[in-house]
């Protein structure tokens, strides 16, 4: 599968959240990494993180082993070809991370793996938000990366399944688009001290050039920026 843009914001904001918090050593699960970009991106920057990067597609699963590989942060990345429904709840984890299947109950295309990575059949957003309940130690922070014409659909389904939502970032392509997706950096219970903090981010400015807040957050990853 392709390296999205959204992705590597994904990446780079949630590496941005986590990177001035003291750590030790911190356990930390990626459901769905695909490629294994995003225990990459986090890696480069944080030494403190051992990730588990649970994907169910085979091929992905190679592709993502063949990366992290070849990657200076191998020792610190184990690559689990699963189902994450059947992760154990015994093993909680500190960070967990996702950037999920998009769309639930819409028309497909023709290339099975896209339909995987993009459509929810074979783990809805449901079943993600419980996994992240039931895996996430007690302090542990979770980041998701979702579509944001599902938000007020999405926030419903994260208050039910009794976690709180800390920050919502919204992302938007350009400023002559509409918000496309949004971020949450979320936890298992609210701290009654904190409200949820809301901001957005916009990748291109007016002449399609990146945006200081898109740059300020993805030049140590990207070659030219």
């Amino acid at each position: 599968m392709k390296v999205t843009t959204d992705a590597c914001l994904f990446g780079a904001w949630t590496t941005e959240q986590i990177k001035n918090e003291k750590l030790i050593i911190t356990n930390c699960l990626d459901i769905g990494t695909g490629t294994g970009l995003l225990p990459l991106l986090l890696s480069q920057k944080i030494s403190a993180l051992n990730f588990d990067a649970v994907e169910i597609d085979k091929d992905s699963f190679e592709q993502a082993k063949e990366n992290i590989a070849a990657s200076p942060w191998a020792g610190r990345i184990k690559v689990i070809h699963a189902d994450a429904r059947d992760l154990s709840s015994e093993n909680k984890y500190a960070i967990i991370i996702s950037n999920p299947p998009f769309y639930e109950n819409e028309l497909k295309g023709d290339n099975k793996k896209k339909n995987i990575a993009h459509h929810s059949d074979d783990l809805s957003l449901s079943e993600l938000l419980k996994i992240i309940k039931n895996n996430l130690s007690t302090d542990g922070t979770f980041y998701l990366l979702l579509p944001y014409k599902r938000n007020e659909e999405i926030k419903k389904l994260i208050r039910e399944t009794g976690l709180f939502i800390q920050q919502i970032i919204f992302v938007r392509q350009s400023v002559n688009h509409d918000f496309s997706r949004f971020m949450i950096a979320g936890k298992l219970k609210a701290d009654e001290s904190n409200e949820t903090m809301i901001n957005e981010i916009t990748i291109r400015d007016e002449e399609q050039q990146y945006t200081d807040g898109f740059k300020n957050l993805l030049r140590d990853y990207y070659l030219h920026l």
